[in-house]
């Protein structure tokens, strides 16, 4: 992975600049989601892969139960007590306290540790740099202090970190990715029973290119949190006249027009996309076992047009780079990536026409929205280990 040496290299000095030499180094990567975008939280299935972008972290014991963390790439530092764990106005550090917090909640054993953590997975791009580093944090505390966790458990704290301390009622897919991605093969993770299986995902011919809007998710917190209360909403109603619904996992299209279709407009809506996607997520699976990528791009385009007219948590700088390649026939398929408001497109391109493309997109970018367009080329990877 190139990059990733400078990176530990960089990661070494600033340690070495602030705290002296660590006691180990680990990487935990971002994450791509290639289809089933807010099924985790509704218990359904999702398709992420770990990739080659990530969030290291190095660290070491102190002997004083203080927490000395630094960010490498903002040059901020932050300290704190063990003994008085709370939220941060920086928010950065909350990703590594908020972990710390369920270890000592749960009855684990920890001593105070500095930490410095640095990356190259892009902030604000939807490619899950939070979840990266909670997952980086549990491992190396995990290995640090040596509590015998297993990499289940490890998400589940991450998750909970995230949802307690963070704030944000995400779902467990972006840990999972990072903490059991393999390398070339992409997760289809059941979200109810975190029963997993890896599928093959051939890029022989294909190659993943992110588009990023460079717009930031500043409605991706309070809208997200409201998209899941009215799916919670619609099961709710469903409920009703079918008590065996407890998530809309449990739920099919029939049952969601003939309890749903009248009344609110926005909870049938959510609940229909939901419905939907959960279905398309196992066919693209079918798609995948069948090397048949031209069928699963076309199901991209579709989640696409659901999460923009039925969810509703695009915007129009995501709907016009997918727009922009929908027809285009190096393109097999793109859809917007991550909670929404932002973030990046995810394109599946055929090999030897990426350069033309990008250049075509940002020409047309530039032009329609007045920004210049970023854009990543990132290939499949494990999930979160050691460094040294």
């Amino acid at each position: 992975m190139p990059g990733s040496s400078k990176i530990i290299s960089q990661i070494k000095d600033i340690f070495q600049q602030h705290f002296g030499t660590p006691d180990l180094i680990v990487r935990s990567p971002g994450r791509i989601n290639l289809i089933g975008e807010h099924t985790d939280y509704n218990l359904g299935f999702v398709l992420p892969a770990a990739i080659d972008k990530a969030i290291y972290i190095a660290i070491s014991k102190r002997d004083d139960g203080e927490i000395h963390l630094y960010a490498g790439d903002l040059s901020q530092g932050f300290e704190t007590k063990l003994s008085s764990l709370q939220a941060s106005d920086k928010q950065w550090p909350n990703f590594i306290l908020g972990v710390a917090d369920q270890l000592l909640k749960a009855g684990y054993t920890i001593g105070g540790f500095n930490a410095v953590v640095m990356g190259d997975v892009p902030l604000g791009a939807g490619l899950s740099s939070s979840a990266a580093v909670e997952c980086a944090t549990a491992f190396a505390l995990n290995t640090l202090f040596d509590l015998g966790l297993d990499k289940k458990t490890m998400v589940l704290f991450s998750q909970k970190a995230e949802n307690e301390f963070v704030g944000l009622q995400c779902g467990i897919m972006d840990m999972f990715a990072s903490m059991f991605g393999k390398k070339e093969q992409v997760i289809r993770l059941d979200c109810r029973s975190l029963d997993y299986a890896y599928m093959p995902f051939d890029t022989t011919d294909i190659s993943i290119l992110l588009f990023d809007t460079g717009v930031k998710h500043s409605l991706a917190s309070s809208e997200y949190n409201l998209r899941r209360q009215e799916c919670e909403e619609g099961v709710r109603i469903i409920q009703q006249k079918y008590p065996g619904v407890k998530s809309l996992r449990d739920a099919d299209s029939k049952m969601v027009e003939e309890c749903l279709a009248v009344g609110d407009d926005r909870v049938h809506k959510r609940c229909k996309f939901i419905v939907e996607e959960i279905q398309r997520l196992q066919d693209a699976c079918t798609d995948l076992i069948n090397h048949d990528m031209d069928s699963f791009g076309k199901k991209m385009f579709i989640t696409h047009d659901g999460l923009s007219k039925l969810y509703e948590v695009s915007c129009p700088e995501a709907d016009g780079l997918v727009d922009m390649v929908r027809n285009d026939e190096a393109v097999l398929g793109a859809r917007m990536m991550g909670g929404g408001f932002g973030g990046c497109t995810i394109n599946l391109v055929k090999k030897g026409t990426e350069d033309n493309l990008v250049d075509e997109v940002a020409s047309q970018y530039r032009k329609q929205f007045v920004r210049e367009l970023k854009t990543y080329a990132v290939t499949i990877e494990d999930g979160t280990s050691l460094v040294s």
